[in-house]
């Protein structure tokens, strides 16, 4: 055996498991799903074997009228998703962008001990620390029973079970996954670029924009999928903060498989909601590709 075929045999058997592994419980889910959407639902639930567009076209406004009814409640809670989604990547990145660069110029031994805290909520259960929230956010929770007897206002606030309760969770769940990206964009910068331009005369304002913004560009792109993706079809936390009141695309979808047993029709809403994704996914890419071959040309 040549050192060529040696190499490719000691590849295969270190791929070949995780190959599998994902073929069978990745690969092949996505697949059924995919079938699945294009598939008419069943009277009782389940599906029929009959090819059906209807799915996509009760969403999107194509559904023959025969057979289905578009209804725009449907499009109305995925665009509500995504500015959800967008919201929470925007309120994220605010409150990590100045943390990143305060836990960087921090000595090693705290950067160690801010880290740690970052990752610390992972160690209990997120439903746990939702309903933390619920006390905290409800007509008799902590905020409005310190604003009563401070006598700022007279009725308790509706907080609960808003827009606004379900971005606040969604922020506090992933403050975690836009910190790292952020942090460590932060932590690759150059100083004595920053420094250098302070000294001819830049300003901090111009420096930021020309120097800093720039060289994180990355972190903050990568924060940004990592956090919109999941925030998108997240349905935990629209569900303990929303209650019924907020319906997003993840109770959408939970509810058309498990409550309203129309498995096609989620099959579709998944599907348009791993769309969303992929187009992320290969902007990020693409973006990513160009930074590349631009700082190779430079350098």
């Amino acid at each position: 055996m040549t050192i060529a075929a040696r190499q490719r045999f000691q590849l295969g058997l270190l791929l070949g498991p995780v190959t599998l592994f994902l073929l069978i419980f990745f690969i092949v889910p996505l697949g059924i799903m995919v079938v699945t959407s294009f598939l008419a639902p069943g009277l009782y639930g389940g599906v029929e074997w009959s090819f059906y567009p209807d799915n996509f076209g009760r969403i999107l406004g194509f559904a023959n009228p025969e057979f289905e009814e578009y209804d725009p409640v449907y499009i109305g809670i995925f665009l509500r998703s995504l500015r959800i989604a967008a919201m929470t990547v925007v309120a994220t990145l605010v409150v990590c962008y100045p943390a990143a660069f305060y836990v960087s110029r921090l000595p090693d031994k705290w950067k160690s001990f801010c880290l740690f805290l970052i990752t610390l909520p992972f160690f209990s259960s997120l439903i746990v620390r939702l309903f933390v929230w619920v006390m905290i956010l409800r007509p008799t929770g902590l905020i409005n029973n310190a604003l009563i007897a401070t006598g700022v206002i007279s009725t308790p606030l509706e907080m609960i079970y808003t827009d606004g309760a379900i971005i606040l969770g969604m922020v506090y769940v992933f403050i975690p996954f836009m910190f790292m990206p952020v942090y460590a964009s932060i932590e690759k910068l150059d100083w004595r670029l920053i420094q250098a331009s302070l000294d001819l005369g830049a300003g901090p304002i111009r420096t930021f924009f020309r120097i800093v913004l720039p060289l994180t560009t990355p972190g903050i792109i990568g924060g940004s999928v990592i956090v919109f993706i999941p925030a998108l079809g997240n349905f935990v936390v629209p569900a303990v903060l929303g209650g019924a009141k907020v319906m997003m695309l993840g109770s959408l979808i939970e509810a058309q498989f498990l409550s309203a047993r129309n498995w096609p029709f989620g099959s579709a809403l998944a599907m348009m909601v791993m769309a969303v994704m992929l187009v992320l996914l290969v902007a990020y890419v693409i973006v990513s590709g160009r930074r590349n071959a631009t700082a190779a040309l430079t350098v």
